[in-house]
């Protein structure tokens, strides 16, 4: 058992893997608010750095190694994806990722309309899960990400991704770090998890995390 897993019983933990042994699948992409979903169940998202392991760990969470196609091409997907599992109360979104290199300003600015009438517009969105790379930690533009998320007054928590590629001393001092950086943030959630996609790691806590969401 990892530390992160002694956070949650026996019984939670195997509340989160069942939630995510169901066959989840691509439900849709949409550019624009006015080809949203029909709002209905429960939404959590996920936001990162382009490059940050976003695909990946969708896939390891779900199970499912292609349900979220990963690119070597950083900046490739710049809509809104929305996962579904049969009698499941939960959506996933992946939303596009942000920051990649040589991004046209226009671009960059219908990222930030989308992204933000999105938050603001979707009551039933829970929790944005903000993914940070372990071995670069937070970077300006994941501060901005922050200040966006603050402003829509969404509730947001960070996940470390390939927690697995650095020492276990520098991911302790890592997730300090963060955590003081986060209490300045309002609309922070003040635990963080690490994680790697390749290893498994921290993905059970992942899990029962998101079913807790569905059980408040």
């Amino acid at each position: 058992m990892t530390i992160e897993e002694e956070k949650f019983s026996d019984e939670q933990l195997e509340a989160g893997r069942l939630l995510f042994a169901k066959a989840w699948t691509f439900h849709t992409s949409v550019v624009d608010m006015e080809n949203l979903p029909t709002l209905g169940h429960t939404e959590i998202a996920f936001a990162g750095r382009s490059n940050v392991g976003k695909s990946s760990l969708i896939n390891a969470l779900t199970g499912r190694k292609g349900l979220a196609r990963t690119s070597g091409t950083p900046g490739r997907t710049q809509m809104l994806n929305f996962f579904n599992a049969p009698e499941t109360p939960l959506s996933i979104v992946d939303m596009p990722g942000y920051g990649y290199a040589q991004a046209p300003k226009d671009l960059v600015e219908a990222w930030t309309e989308l992204v933000f009438a999105y938050l603001r517009g979707r009551p039933k969105l829970r929790r944005v899960f903000l993914l940070i790379d372990s071995r670069h930690g937070i970077k300006k533009v994941d501060e901005e990400t922050m200040a966006l998320l603050d402003r829509a007054a969404v509730i947001y928590q960070v996940v470390l991704t390939k927690s697995d590629k650095i020492k276990p001393p520098q991911l302790t001092r890592l997730i300090d770090d963060t955590l003081k950086a986060l209490a300045k943030r309002p609309a922070s959630f003040p635990e963080i998890i690490a994680t790697s996609s390749d290893k498994n790691t921290g993905i059970a806590e992942l899990r029962a995390e998101i079913n807790q969401l569905l059980l408040s």
